[in-house]
């Protein structure tokens, strides 16, 4: 579904990801761990055109991304949720979900979203600002769903979120998946929720992948080896 190749990145003269490349099957989830400032969002911002590329290829679906606003790529079957969430905060929760709609015919919010996301159902009428940091991360995820992408990706969903709430966020994330069929990418470094969703770990350091594992092989103590020093 996703394939990335030789992917070089540079801020200024700084080189910072270095000829990264790995595939996204369709339906399967890729967890990209690694501690603060390793590369993990400036991978998941070039995929989305956030960051240009100096190099290598974004193909999704066959498709080539890389050089492509950000836009054509969401257009193409990228969805994207960055760090911090960034949803509206003076728009109820239906509103904002909605924004995500402006391209579709529907007029209403997809039943699946708030079977996902319970909570969400409850407080579609409240203003997104006077959310929990994770009922705002659950919100933006639904805002990014209802685009109906190939791909989605997350940046540090977890970030902030008491374990209930990304628990909860766990469970929604594989009913969405299973029920709508995309592939995910996400950047992680709490374990223990990567290892409720994840198919595949990839682990990055100073820009480059330095391991990886299946989930049924994976060795926790290692990738927490990776996340700690």
């Amino acid at each position: 579904m996703l394939n990335i190749e030789n992917l070089n990145v540079f801020y200024g003269e700084s080189h910072v990801l270095h000829d990264l490349s790995f595939d996204v099957a369709p339906g399967e989830t890729v967890a990209v761990m690694g501690r603060n400032g390793m590369g993990k969002t400036t991978l998941l911002k070039a995929l989305i055109g956030m960051l240009p590329a100096r190099g290598g290829s974004i193909r999704l679906a066959g498709r080539e991304l890389a050089g492509r606003k950000s836009y054509q790529r969401v257009a193409a079957g990228l969805a994207y949720v960055p760090q911090g969430r960034m949803i509206f905060p003076y728009l109820t929760v239906e509103e904002n979900i909605l924004s995500g709609m402006d391209k579709m015919r529907c007029a209403s919010v997809p039943d699946y979203i708030y079977d996902s996301f319970p909570v969400l159902a409850e407080m579609r009428a409240r203003r997104g600002g006077n959310l929990s940091g994770g009922q705002q991360q659950q919100l933006a995820i639904a805002r990014a769903m209802v685009s109906e992408p190939r791909v989605l990706v997350l940046d540090e969903p977890t970030e902030g979120i008491q374990p209930s709430i990304i628990k909860d966020m766990a469970r929604g994330l594989n009913r969405l998946k299973k029920e709508r069929g995309f592939a995910l990418v996400v950047s992680e470094q709490v374990l223990s929720f990567t290892m409720e969703i994840a198919d595949r770990f990839l682990i990055i350091e100073k820009g480059r992948f330095v391991d990886s594992a299946l989930r049924d092989s994976v060795d926790a103590d290692r990738i927490m080896r990776y996340l700690t020093i």
